[in-house]
């Protein structure tokens, strides 16, 4: 909502917009969108457009899946203890949830470990050997870790303890665990296809090569997971997700239920941002507040009675969530403001003791969007400190956290999110060392935030059955955004309505047509729409099917003023 927003056009590709036009018979703007999703072919828009289940890749295409298969195929056979190793996120959860399933459907006598984020930490940690040992464990298979533990599977190893890692995490370089498998589209010598599985995309696979089918009722969790983890909906990931909210519509699964009536959701058209703001938040809760087990018992509970409880239960972290939230994001912005120079720091790092861990990454989520810059937001202790960083398009985070790592103790995650543990005294060398990094990799409109534009239209192009037509893009999410559109000498028509939650809604004209708009948190806005002449609107498009009529709406993603 700033006049100095960056807006980024897309050329226009004029003769390929025709030639997908006329031959898959869709608007001119619908393939200009998927021109400027990356599709160059007629072919390659079809298959966008058309994906579902029969695009799925072959699990066999990962090196060791055949070789991880016969190995948990001679765990059934020797009726050996199997042990399901995962994170304790919505990705993990729903990981640990897909793959016990599936072993237990084979007959094997399977248990599953998610350590605490607190007490433990991410990933295989110092005591699970012994921990496999006490269960009489024989295999342990990593679901969303495990690619980066490679002391602890060399000393399960040296135990007879077998180790099968599904991860999606980057490798911290060329050594990987000594496990019978690691199955990891990252991995570099890995020929499968496409790299941007979630951790539950990755266990999905292995149970796919298992079972010899797509188990298209575990769709539901697979999807939560990939949305939660916020990884690209593009390619398989967008099948998945497009398949399972069917699933997830269709209400079988008991917890989920029980968790979506909880929340107060009616009806059954879901989306990602339902996933995103709804049930992942929700899900994460546990874990983020105490233990995740409460969130996997809710995933795999058929007792009514029980998923009741248990979504009342997390209702009720997710508060206590909420609220930490916020006591944090206020003390953020509180130190922020007392002692970053923003001239100097192109990376914030704050630091404080006693703030929980469990909500770090959300805060620092939070700060990134607010001031556009990388955020990194560690909570202080006496022996070694743990952080959670977010990051903005143009600095690759695991990168940046690697050139630093002299630094750290240890760190893990993606180009946009990770996680890092610190010594009290190095967090000011850490400070100073991303930032001299910052000050070479970005310039300064890398911190100011963008908005890609798909096209400029005008209201006479918003036509209903376009705007219908642009849902065969979905489902939208990160990799896979809604399509962005910008008109320009707009005029307020009428007078604009207050809505819930800072909610604003007013009709715009050209003179010639009106459509209705609704532009959430932009109430602040009312009285320069009301006086000015006329204005530019960034928005997306899409039906209203209030009480059954159907009609065109746009979104107000932003408003500059002339």
């Amino acid at each position: 909502m700033h006049a100095h927003k960056i807006l980024n056009f897309p050329l226009l590709n004029q003769s390929l917009q025709d030639k997908i036009s006329k031959e898959l018979k869709i608007s001119k703007i619908t393939s200009q969108v998927l021109i400027n999703r990356g599709i160059s072919s007629v072919s390659q828009a079809n298959e966008f457009l058309n994906a579902g289940l029969a695009q799925m890749l072959d699990p066999f295409s990962f090196p060791d899946m055949k070789k991880s298969v016969e190995r948990i195929r001679e765990a059934a056979r020797n009726r050996e203890k199997v042990m399901v190793f995962g994170d304790y996120d919505v990705d993990g959860i729903t990981s640990v949830a897909v793959l016990q399933g599936s072993l237990q459907k084979l007959g094997i006598n399977t248990e599953y470990y998610m350590p605490h984020r607190i007490k433990e930490g991410y990933g295989l940690n110092k005591d699970i050997l012994s921990i496999a040992k006490a269960r009489g464990i024989r295999l342990l298979i990593t679901v969303d870790c495990g690619i980066n533990d490679i002391l602890q599977i060399h000393e399960l190893k040296k135990n007879n303890i077998d180790t099968i890692v599904t991860d999606h995490h980057q490798p911290f370089g060329n050594d990987l665990p000594c496990a019978v498998g690691v199955i990891n589209p990252k991995v570099n010598a890995s020929p499968y296809k496409y790299r941007d599985l979630a951790g539950v995309g990755v266990a999905f696979k292995l149970c796919q090569a298992l079972s010899g089918s797509i188990l298209v009722d575990e769709l539901d969790l697979v999807a939560i997971g990939t949305v939660a983890d916020v990884v690209p909906l593009t390619g398989e990931n967008r099948i998945i997700v497009k398949e399972g909210l069917k699933v997830i519509s269709r209400g079988k699964r008991i917890g989920l239920k029980a968790l979506i009536n909880r929340a107060g959701i009616r009806g059954n058209k879901f989306n990602p941002t339902f996933i995103s703001f709804i049930l992942a938040p929700r899900l994460n809760a546990s874990g983020r507040i105490d233990s995740a087990q409460d969130s996997l018992s809710l995933l795999i509970t058929s007792d009514d009675k029980k998923a009741r409880v248990l979504a009342d239960v997390l209702e009720q972290h997710n508060r206590t969530r909420q609220r930490l939230e916020c006591k944090i994001m206020d003390e953020a912005e509180a130190i922020i403001n007392k002692d970053i120079n923003f001239k100097e720091h192109k990376v914030i790092v704050v630091a404080k003791e006693d703030w929980h861990q469990g909500v770090l990454g959300i805060v620092a989520s939070k700060l990134a969007d607010r001031f556009y810059r990388p955020a990194i937001v560690i909570s202080l202790s006496d022996k070694i400190c743990r952080g959670s960083a977010r990051s903005i398009k143009n600095f690759h985070l695991f990168n940046a956290l690697g050139e630093c790592s002299q630094f750290l103790d240890g760190f893990g995650g993606h180009a946009h999110a990770a996680g890092l543990t610190i010594t009290r005294e190095s967090i000011d060398d850490f400070r100073d060392s991303i930032n001299r990094l910052a000050h070479k990799q970005l310039s300064l409109e890398d911190l100011l935030p963008s908005l890609d534009i798909d096209m400029e239209l005008s209201l006479l192009d918003l036509e209903e059955k376009t705007v219908a037509e642009l849902n065969l893009l979905a489902p939208f999410g990160a990799g896979n955004r809604e399509p962005l559109f910008f008109t320009r000498h707009l005029r307020l028509k009428g007078e604009p309505r207050d809505l819930a939650r800072e909610t604003l809604k007013f009709h715009v004209t050209d003179g010639r047509y009106t459509r209705e708009v609704i532009g959430f948190g932009m109430r602040p806005l009312k009285n320069s729409l009301k006086e000015a002449e006329t204005f530019d609107l960034v928005y997306t498009a899409r039906m209203d099917n209030w009480l059954d009529e159907a009609s065109v709406i746009l979104e107000a993603k932003d408003i500059f003023f002339r």
